[in-house]
Order: structure tokens, then sequence, then C-alpha cells
């Protein structure tokens, strides 16, 4: 796959989930999914596009396991604005792209094969177990909207990510829809700043913040942005 050379600057307007994709030959490719960002240092590292059901080939494929998740390169990124994100690379360099999720038949288990054997006599219905594998590597996170915020690791729930905040190229923070005990505090979305972020996993961003530091979070006004 061929990237850009020089990465334009990019300003806190980018990578906004939901956001059109279109490749360099002008192909609409799908929509912005989530990111995938480094664990410690929350770089990103690349955006995760979900395919139209036109361009991922479903509209004229009757195939029920058909993946329509790919994951692009952020050097492969063009431009950005605030709804539309443009590749470096062509249709047909996107379409050679490994799906970011692939499947295996986990190992059989108890029971399993009496299932199987009821099955085979239409007793009962039986499909194999699948597991998932995302094409990441170990140190990497997948951020997506909805995904939970906790408060450290108290078992609290800060809220779930509505969008994020980049500063040329750069996370700068999360927009959060409040939640649960945080809800009554604030009546709007909020901004938490990306060092208020810990050590996360793929299950939930997991936020430091004391009482004062949740007291002094701010409403999230994008219009109001520099």
């Amino acid at each position: 796959m061929t990237t850009a050379g020089p990465q334009p600057r990019r300003s806190v307007e980018d990578f906004h989930f939901g956001a059109k994709v279109v490749s360099a030959d002008g192909r609409h490719i799908g929509s912005l999914n989530f990111m995938i960002i480094d664990g410690e240092s929350f770089d990103i590292h690349a955006i995760v596009v979900k395919e139209t059901h036109h361009f991922s080939g479903h509209d004229v494929a009757a195939t029920a396991m058909m993946e329509d998740d790919v994951s692009i390169p952020v050097g492969a990124v063009k431009d950005v604005t605030r709804d539309l994100i443009t590749l470096s690379i062509t249709s047909a360099e996107v379409r050679r792209t490994e799906p970011y999720l692939t499947y295996q038949y986990a190992r059989p288990q108890k029971g399993d094969a009496g299932r199987l054997l009821l099955a085979q006599a239409g007793q009962v219905g039986y499909a194999p177990r699948l597991m998932e594998e995302a094409h990441k590597r170990l140190d990497e996170l997948e951020i997506s909207r909805g995904e939970n915020v906790m408060l450290g690791h108290t078992g609290k729930k800060l809220g779930t990510v509505r969008d994020v905040v980049l500063d040329e190229g750069e996370l700068a923070g999360v927009v959060i829809r409040p939640e649960g005990l945080f809800e009554g505090l604030f009546k709007q979305d909020v901004l938490l700043q990306i060092r208020f972020l810990g050590r996360s996993d793929d299950l939930a961003l997991f936020a430091h913040l004391t009482e004062a530091d949740i007291a002094r979070l701010q409403p999230f006004h994008p219009s109001a942005r520099a």
C-alpha cells in the first residue's frame, strides 16, 4: 500500500465518527467507524472504515460472513474535514487491504460432539462457536462512539464517548456524554482532555479525576473553538 508524503496539518475539527470516507479516485468507501490508537501515548495509528454495502459487495453477494471493516493507516489520509475524509490511496488499494476482523472456529468443548450429532439428526439447531480476532497490535486500542469512560477503576461510569478532538493530527481529548451519577452534574456533553486518561483497554477508557477535576469539566461547544 502506498501512502502520501508529508502529512497535511490538521485542525481540531478532524476525524469525526460517521464522517464519509472517499478514495483518491473519488469512490465512496464508507464511514469512519472507530480509530486505532497507541495504548500508552494515545497517538493515532489508523482509522477503521465501515464500508458501504455497495463497496463491500454486500449488494451483489449473499454472504453472511463478509467483513466490511477495513483498517487504513493514518499516513494514507490525505485530507480531513468534519464530514469528509479523503484518502491518498485508490479504491483498488483499499480493496486489497486485509479485513480488520477475522474469524476462526473455537476449539470444541465438552458436549459439542453430542450437540453436533443431534443437529445432524435434525433434533436441535447447532452452530460452531466462532472466535473474533482484530488485526491490531497488543499495545493498540480501539476508540469508538459509545465506548464507556470509567472513573478510574472504581466501577463508576463517567459516561460514553461521543466524539474525539484532535489538534494537528494529535488526540487532544474525548467528548463525553455524561451518564449515571454524573448525568445530574452535567446537562450536556463535556470535554475530557487526554491528560486525564490513563492506561485503558478495549472495554473502556479510564479517566483519573479527583472531585475537584470533575467539578471543573467544561461543556463542549465546538463552535466556540479557535
